[in-house]
């Protein structure tokens, strides 16, 4: 996987949608600023615009600590963890599942610190007796994939296997990926729902896409392990987001931005909203951050 460097205007945005400044309310002092990837910190397009790249070294400069987190592998989330320069610190990857501690002394420039895994079996069987010409896929951390039949082109990234059920159900994953190209999101999300998914987290992606990740797990749940790692006050965290993967990490950040290309209910629990992912709206987010010292 590529990125490409969008050069557009330069001379970030510096309010929100009000067109007044943005004001966290969060004290001054070294921040734990979390950001989602996909329609967050990219354009939809997958592309990185020169305005947040900016904004995020500017960020980091300040002494503030930049942790994505994102529904991406590991794999996916290397490309954008190293086009935005973040080589300390700390990643959280599959959704929660997968936290990394960025250390450039490291044969890989990284380490993993957590993992958690859990049994897809119930999962799978229950989600294939639902959608018949869905396509599974179960995560092998710092591998790729094992499919069950073809995703579409990108998507994951990595060695993709195609396996057999027995090779599917047959050990734990960190995450467990399911795309049906048939279904429309609202209505997929709410069958999702009434089919009762137990002893696990899942979210429902942009289209009818669904991560299913270990009960108790999520963006938020890796998150407070990073920022009691930092040694980082909770009323110094930002988070911003986009999807429905990141309802729980923005209702944990002492204040939760959502994009404003976000759904209805990620407003919802934010605390804020900014500009569009298009118009770069992470910018006036991370240029709002109070002073680390």
């Amino acid at each position: 996987m590529s990125l490409t460097l969008n050069s557009g205007p330069l001379g970030a945005p510096t309010t929100g949608q009000t067109g007044r400044t943005l004001d966290l309310g969060t004290p001054a002092g070294r921040h734990l600023v979390a950001l989602d990837i996909d329609g967050t910190t990219l354009h939809h397009d997958g592309t990185l615009s020169e305005e947040v790249y900016g904004a995020v070294r500017q960020t980091v400069a300040a002494g503030h600590d930049v942790v994505i987190a994102t529904g991406r592998s590991l794999l996916e989330a290397r490309p954008v963890i190293d086009a935005l320069g973040l080589r300390s610190g700390y990643a959280v990857c599959s959704n929660g599942a997968v936290t990394l501690r960025l250390d450039q002394h490291e044969r890989r420039g990284y380490r993993i610190v957590d993992q958690v895994t859990f049994d897809p079996r119930p999962a799978l069987d229950l989600l294939r007796d639902a959608w018949p010409g869905a396509v599974f896929a179960v995560e092998r951390v710092g591998v790729g994939f094992d499919i069950s039949g073809p995703f579409p082109d990108g998507d994951l990234s990595g060695r993709l296997r195609i396996s057999s059920w027995d090779e599917l159900t047959g050990s734990p994953t960190t995450r467990l990926t399911f795309y049906s190209p048939d279904a429309h999101v609202e209505e997929f999300a709410h069958a999702v729902e009434r089919l009762g998914l137990h002893g696990v987290n899942y979210a429902v992606g942009f289209t009818a896409w669904l991560d299913v990740a270990p009960a108790g797990v999520s963006k938020a749940s890796a998150l407070e392990g990073v920022r009691a790692r930092l040694g980082i006050d909770r009323a110094r965290t930002v988070a911003v987001g986009d999807q429905r993967n990141d309802l729980e990490m923005l209702a944990w950040a002492a204040c939760g931005v959502a994009m404003g290309n976000a759904p209805a209910e990620v407003v919802d629990v934010a605390d804020l909203q900014t500009l569009d992912v298009t118009d770069d709206g992470l910018v006036p987010v991370l240029a709002a951050v109070p002073a680390a010292h």
